[in-house]
């Protein structure tokens, strides 16, 4: 048991590092995010795509399209210099594109899976294959993402030379995934009928009410721990401003993505119907890398270990990464060993 002068102690050394930390935010101003030079090359809607300028000279002549998720802003995969999976790959050189979703609104409100996965990505990987003068190219899904790649590549495999998914729902049935258990029982005809577009403040609470502990309580009090370290701080802040940045999701859309895959399973059953045809993953005869986290909170190595098994690949890789949702993006050893690993399976594979 602590003494009342240790008490006392600690709380007069808190309250000193509060004091001087506003001193430092103060001086920090805006803190900017994404640390690789893009360039606009297609746009649509809201839609833009995106391709990073080279850090070294490509290793191959395939580049690779980044399917990044709707529900938050893709610059997560490009948060600060030394927080950036697509500055590895780059450094790894590899060609990167990347689709930047925008933030929808009222027009939007009626998009569906068949315009994103029919319309959007198809012409966005259409006019990168134009591009390079390729029939196919690789594809990275994150997320999200990586469940619309994959009925994406299940109807188009033609244009897809090799699969990677990123912490992707596959069955999303799993005992322990939370957020499937939440959606399951979500009357989402009312609430899309209701709202129009969902909020994403709203489905950003959801997902912070996973760990409210640790993602709404604890970590500001740890962040006194920080707050006289302004490049601590810094990251501390590019991360609350991706969290908080999230883009409402399309009324009809959403009501599709709950109803079809979390409320139905239809992906792994395959009964899932996009544009009139059947999504039939044993379409998915190209090589596939599946890379998920062990500690992941909202997509379980349980949802995303499956598609092995529902792919008709005979060139399935995996990639296990010891963390969390984000810390597979963000962590410093996810820089060390994620962006490696990935070019050199695609520059094995890309060349054959």
């Amino acid at each position: 048991m602590l003494r009342p002068e240790q008490i006392t102690q600690e709380l007069f050394e808190f309250n000193r590092r509060i004091a001087n930390g506003m001193t430092t935010l103060s001086k920090i101003g805006r803190v900017d995010v994404e640390a690789s030079p893009k360039d606009p090359v297609y746009r649509e809607d809201k839609l833009v795509l995106y391709r990073y300028r080279p850090r070294r000279e490509q290793v191959s002549t395939v580049p690779l399209l980044i399917v990044y998720a709707l529900v938050n802003r893709p610059y997560m995969t490009d948060l600060q210099e030394d927080r950036s999976i697509i500055r590895g790959l780059l450094d790894q050189g590899v060609d990167v594109y990347l689709i930047d979703w925008g933030y929808p609104d009222g027009a939007d409100r009626f998009l569906d899976l068949e315009d994103y996965v029919n319309r959007y990505i198809r012409r966005c990987v259409d006019f990168v294959c134009k591009q390079h003068d390729l029939p196919s190219i690789n594809v990275l899904g994150i997320c999200q993402g990586g469940t619309l790649s994959l009925c994406y590549t299940a109807l188009h495999p033609e244009r897809v030379r090799n699969l990677i998914t990123m912490v992707t729902p596959v069955d999303f049935h799993t005992p322990d995934n939370t957020l499937s258990h939440w959606y399951r029982d979500l009357d989402v005809d009312l609430m899309v009928d209701t709202l129009g577009n969902i909020p994403g403040e709203l489905l950003n609470w959801s997902f912070l009410s996973l760990k409210p502990f640790r993602l709404t309580g604890q970590k500001y009090v740890d962040m006194a721990d920080i707050l006289e370290d302004e490049d601590r701080l810094k990251n501390f802040l590019r991360m609350e401003k991706w969290i908080f940045d999230s883009p409402d999701q399309p009324g009809e859309l959403f009501r599709q993505f709950i109803k079809c895959f979390y409320q139905e399973n239809r992906l792994i059953k395959g009964t899932l119907k996009i544009g009139g045809r059947t999504i039939d993953l044993k379409q998915i005869k190209m090589p596939v890398l599946n890379v998920y986290a062990t500690e992941d909170h909202l997509v379980p190595p349980s949802a995303s270990i499956p598609l092995e098994k529902y792919v008709g690949t005979k060139d399935y890789g995996t990639i296990v990464f010891k963390g969390g949702h984000i810390g597979i993006y963000v962590s410093s050893r996810s820089q060390k060993d994620i962006p490696p690993a990935i070019a050199e399976w695609l520059k094995v594979r890309s060349e054959e």
